[in-house]
């Protein structure tokens, strides 16, 4: 249990947050209505969530997969309420969890002023009662794991693996996270009382396999040829860029594919992950064979696996197999830095959440620049646009908005650069063109509840700043 993850998840659901409602225990329905309550009984704490809300728009995730999954990333490095302070060094958090530490003042007002304590405190038994539900199961999915490994004992000593269950979030997610040596899986069971155990071992392979790949960084160094073979595969460039978490990885799909019993057929899960680009997989798997028949745990067991690699082998596997045309998503995000180099319009968008859109603006216009640098520039024309508007051209602002719209392609960027303009026009007085770009950001395709409910705010009433709100 973590007061801070309900806290932020109660606040998130305040401001519209639906995903997997349906399929949500019935606590959450609960817990919001509760919140519901408490804001009707206090001006001052429907002011605060409203505040919170407009900063979580402000600051949606290009990816509206990550938008929430970027305040669990904070929710995680975050001290209990009252205080919510990181407790790691700032410059040391997530990048996605910097992009919103902004919002913990915010979330610290609406926590005092609409009671989240109290609201805490009367599910705090339903959440005891989860726990004592699902502990057997998360219990033998570890020690089932334990046992297969041949794990020796302190194998683990001064890491933690945590797993907290928050019943506010759609059950459909998992958010998996390893910060340094400490892992940690947020879930929600489902109505149906599913729970994702396959995730939660994935996390806990991650958790037990990664030190023993550090450990072995000359055998690393001799494989890492083998990436120039995997470049046009699928998967994540995390893992085109730093072959131990490949290996890891590769590894990680073998042993779920030697332990998946009627969960899938064996040889169609090592075939898939080799074609999603982890080509070690099928080399993995044959050796778990002899693995299984001896008495060494994989502990002592890893240097010998990594020894009998045949690279030459490997790279023609790699170079022969036809690669799917996409992957799946990896479960466990790393605040490990990559040693693949940042995207440009990835590194503005950071500037510009770090206030800097001075910096922001330089970076998106070499993209714009650049027309034939593979950037996307729709994007590019939305980030000068937001830049602009943080410093106060509103003429530039509306200007890169109306070339955003006329450059991109993704309905989010589309949506977004519509609802701004609207806005814009609001605050210029013209509500006739500010309702035209409103209801355009509700045709544009973008189905997110953010989206949906700022053009809809727009539509039912002329946008004003924040300052000038009553």
């Amino acid at each position: 249990m973590n007061e801070t993850l309900f806290t932020l998840a109660a606040a998130l659901n305040g401001c519209g947050y639906d995903a997997g409602l349906d399929n949500s225990l019935p606590l959450r329905q609960a817990v919001r209505g509760d919140l519901t309550e408490a804001v009707k009984k206090s001006a001052t704490a429907a002011e605060q969530l409203q505040a919170f809300c407009q900063f979580q728009q402000e600051h949606a995730a290009i990816d509206p997969s990550r938008d929430v999954a970027q305040y669990v990333s904070l929710g995680i490095e975050l001290s209990e309420p009252p205080d919510f302070v990181p407790v790691i060094q700032e410059a040391d958090l997530p990048p996605d969890a910097a992009r919103v530490l902004g919002s913990i003042s915010l979330l610290k007002r609406l926590y005092r002023t609409a009671g989240l304590h109290g609201i805490w405190q009367k599910h705090q038994a339903e959440y005891q009662a989860l726990v004592d539900r699902y502990h057997d199961a998360v219990a033998k999915t570890i020690i089932q794991t334990d046992v297969y490994l041949k794990l020796q004992a302190g194998l683990s000593t001064g890491r933690n693996f945590v797993i907290y269950l928050e019943p506010l979030l759609s059950p459909a997610e998992v958010n998996s996270r390893n910060y340094g040596d400490n892992f940690f899986v947020v879930i929600s069971p489902g109505s149906d009382g599913a729970l994702h155990l396959p995730e939660i071992r994935h996390s806990y392979l991650h958790y037990v396999l990664e030190p023993l790949a550090r450990k072995h960084g000359a055998s690393m160094q001799r494989l890492d040829t083998l990436l120039q073979n995997v470049q046009r595969a699928p998967m994540q460039e995390m893992f085109k860029h730093d072959i131990s978490l490949m290996v890891t990885e590769s590894l990680i799909r073998a042993i779920e594919a030697r332990t998946s019993g009627k969960a899938g057929d064996p040889a169609q899960l090592v075939q898939h992950s080799v074609e999603e680009g982890f080509t070690l997989t099928r080399y993995f798997y044959d050796a778990l064979t002899l693995f299984e028949k001896d008495s060494t745990g994989l502990a002592t067991a890893y240097g010998s696996l990594l020894y009998n690699i045949d690279l030459d082998r490997e790279k023609k596997r790699a170079a022969s197999t036809r690669f799917a045309p996409q992957a799946e998503p990896e479960i466990l995000t790393s605040a490990k830095p990559s040693s693949a180099p940042i995207p440009l319009l990835d590194r503005a968008e950071r500037m510009l959440a770090g206030g800097d859109p001075e910096n922001a603006s330089k970076l998106a216009l070499q993209a714009v620049n650049d027309p034939k640098g593979g950037q996307d520039q729709g994007r590019a024309f939305f980030i000068l646009a937001r830049a602009a508007s943080l410093g106060g051209d509103m003429q530039g602002a509306s200007r890169y908005f109306q070339l955003a719209l006329d450059a991109a392609h993704d309905p989010r960027t589309l949506a977004w650069s519509h609802i701004y303009l609207g806005r814009i026009l609001d605050i210029q007085g013209d509500r006739e063109q500010a309702l035209v770009h409103y209801r355009a950001a509700l045709q544009s395709g973008d189905a997110a509840p953010d989206t949906k409910t700022a053009a809809e705010n727009g539509v039912a009433g002329p946008y004003a700043p924040p300052a000038q709100r009553q």
